[in-house]
């Protein structure tokens, strides 16, 4: 079986090598960013963003932490090796151990697309080492709009959100607001969080009761946009998240909460002469409370409970200018940004409410200080296109408590020059080929630097130097893509879990994508995406053997067939992976078996104004799981010898009603 579905797998790449991308991706602009629509509209199940991206994009594979709040790996790499924006708002976590991972910050319902930048192209941004995703949310029109969506579905799904927009010449709004929660969902065994933990360990870090909810989340987003003079534009937004009562089964806490508040200000000034296009400053302030405590693990009495609380704090702002220079088009600015992240551990008296025995050495008040300078230029020759982009950044880091008694070193200061170049051919009307080269570095953050057991405070920025290739064959009923990258880490931030720290390595990761779109007949259309990839340290970490870097998914594809006709809508879809063989078995990670599952979602637009969808998931009941067992993330009993893998939901079966207008 496990050989049957490898085969599979690498004859279905070379059968589908002349379809093309996922029927919902197109790509557009820059070569190496591909963009997801209707977000909102294709995904229903939750809010998680993570889980919506995974399903879209065969470059993405989510980490599995819970019901909801997801985590992503793109292209082998996580947490700040990936830059998270909504809208031109840095987002960040507040959780050292990814409870709260930034992506989950961001509401799929609110979101008009997202874009997807694979590799270090991106210098308007502070820390873009891999890639960038970026979530842009749904803007105000002056035409009156709105809609109410209400959705069920299976372990205790239940959800309603709703939106309302408008205006005039001078000004336009949008407000949406949304609620939901969900039981334990279970696995193709029929097993809830409480199951796989109970059989995981026989330790106090198991639930004390098998009746617990998996999360329950409130969002709120409201968007103004005023038009002052005919070439202006103010933009103002205000997001709201509120999770409660998260369980993460894999971890040794819960989230009592996650709250945070995204504030975004932008304002433009367009046709100001030959020397600006437009001129644009770009602000945000972020804050959020993440307190994690074990009052529904055995652990915890029945007087008291541990608690860990973190906060972060984000303010940033950009300014740049578009100009039309030599045939091309140059865009240069300035971007600057401080992150605070502070946290304490203390035990709740739950009669009281008193907090005792306060620690603060975890997360002792670390500020990371960005200052920079971009530019990037675009033109076109005849059949040449060249895009070419510059960064410089000063970061200071600077934690002013005392840390973990391993520590010597409290602050650290770091330049780094980006730059890359994107060289696009267009060989025929239909045919194009693309080449680019990049360099990008990223600071280490808090966590690797002071959060680790025995952390020293003294790390290496990551810089990555990375080459990609590849094509496009694009007709009026085929798209296909195709591109092989190679990138070279040096100083890559990697946890050792043998001396309980983060250490600097260099190592290397390569591999290919293909995605397709082919219109079969006017009613049918086949859509495909395959992702490989393969990743390496240079030297086994000390202490250690095993070569292999983690969180390198295997060979993965994602089959669809859609039928689209009149009012109906039915699509059918097949994500496999491969056995996950290549594995970092000294820090955690795990063999696991390969998976086939099928996904089948129909849509009828009843009236206008009205639509049905009807879904099921995992049809066939596997039990399979997605994320792998690294120890950076999936310690269980707060030491570096458990970890606990997370299946996937069994069957999963939903509705949805919206009504629109």
């Amino acid at each position: 079986m496990k050989r049957a579905l490898g085969i599979s797998l690498v004859v279905s790449t070379f059968l589908m090598a002349e379809t093309g991308v996922l029927e919902t991706i197109t790509v557009e602009g820059e070569t190496f960013s591909k963009e997801v629509k209707d977000i909102s509209g294709e995904e229903l199940k939750s809010a998680d963003l993570a889980e919506a991206l995974s399903r879209q994009s065969s470059s993405i594979t989510m980490i599995r932490g819970s019901g909801i709040a997801n985590d992503i790996i793109l292209r082998g790499q996580k947490r700040d090796n990936i830059n998270i924006l909504m809208d031109d708002a840095k987002i960040y976590g507040a959780c050292p151990n990814r409870m709260d991972p930034a992506i989950t910050h961001i509401n799929a319902d609110n979101i008009e697309s997202v874009k997807i930048i694979e590799g270090p192209y991106d210098v308007e941004h502070f820390g873009t080492l891999s890639g960038l995703v970026v979530a842009e949310t749904k803007n105000p029109t002056k035409e009156p709009n709105g809609d109410v969506n209400l959705g069920i579905g299976s372990y205790g799904y239940r959800k309603a959100s709703a939106s309302a927009g408008g205006g005039n010449e001078y000004i336009q709004a949008l407000f949406s607001a949304s609620t939901e929660r969900s039981d334990q969902y279970k696995d193709g065994n029929g097993d809830t969080f409480y199951d796989q933990l109970a059989k995981t360990t026989t330790g106090t870090y198991q639930y004390k009761t098998d009746d617990l909810r998996a999360y329950e989340k409130k969002t709120f987003m409201g968007k103004v946009f005023i038009t002052p003079a005919e070439n202006q534009e103010l933009r103002l937004g205000y997001t709201l998240n509120r999770s409660d009562n998260v369980l993460y089964p894999s971890r040794t806490m819960d989230a009592d909460y996650d709250d945070s508040d995204i504030y975004t200000l932008g304002y433009s000034l367009y046709d100001l002469g030959t020397l600006s296009k437009e001129l644009a400053l770009e602000a945000f302030y972020s804050t959020v409370e993440h307190p994690m405590s074990n009052k529904y693990r055995k652990t915890s009495s029945s007087t008291s409970y541990t608690v860990n609380k973190l906060e972060t704090e984000v303010k940033g702002s950009k300014l740049k200018n578009v100009m039309d220079l030599g045939g091309g088009e140059l865009t240069y600015g300035v971007d600057a940004s401080k992150r605070n992240w502070d946290g304490k551990k203390y035990t709740y008296t739950i009669a009281t409410g008193a907090e005792s025995g306060v620690t603060r050495t975890g997360m002792p008040d670390v500020d990371t200080t960005n200052k920079a300078l971009f530019a990037h230029y675009d033109k076109t020759i005849d059949r040449v296109n060249v895009q070419a982009g510059v960064r410089y950044d000063d970061t200071d880091i600077k934690a002013h408590r005392q840390g973990v008694a391993t520590v010597t070193r409290y602050e650290n200061d770091y330049e780094a020059l980006s730059a890359n170049t994107i060289v696009t051919y267009k060989a025929t009307d239909n045919v194009d080929y693309f080449i680019g080269f990049g360099k990008a570095s990223r600071v280490p953050d808090g966590k690797e630097l002071y959060g680790a057991t025995k952390s020293t405070g003294i790390l290496e920025q990551t810089t990555n130097y990375e080459t990609d290739l590849g094509f496009r064959v694009h007709y009026e009923n085929l798209d296909l893509k195709g591109k092989i990258f190679y990138s070279d880490l040096q100083d890559y931030i990697y946890y050792n879990a043998t001396a309980q720290k983060y250490v600097n390595i260099d190592a290397t990761i390569y591999g290919a994508t293909l995605d397709a779109s082919y219109d079969i007949a006017k009613t049918w259309t086949l859509g495909y995406g395959m992702s490989y990839l393969k990743g390496e340290k240079d030297t086994p970490l000390a202490g250690q053997t095993d070569k292999d870097l983690a969180d390198i998914v295997p060979l993965r594809a994602v089959t669809s067939l859609a039928y689209h006709e009149g009012d109906h809508r039915l699509k059918t879809e097949v994500v496999a992976a491969k056995r996950w063989d290549n594995v970092d078995s000294d820090n955690g990670e795990q063999i696991l078996g390969g998976y086939a599952i099928l996904n089948v979602k129909y849509n009828y637009k009843v009236t206008k104004h009205f639509d049905v969808t009807l879904g099921v998931d995992n049809l066939f009941d596997k039990t399979y799981a997605v994320s792998n067992t690294y120890k950076d993330l999936s310690l269980l009993t707060g030491t570096d010898g458990d970890v606990m893998l997370i299946n996937e939901p069994g069957r999963y079966l939903y509705a949805n009603l919206r009504y629109t207008f």
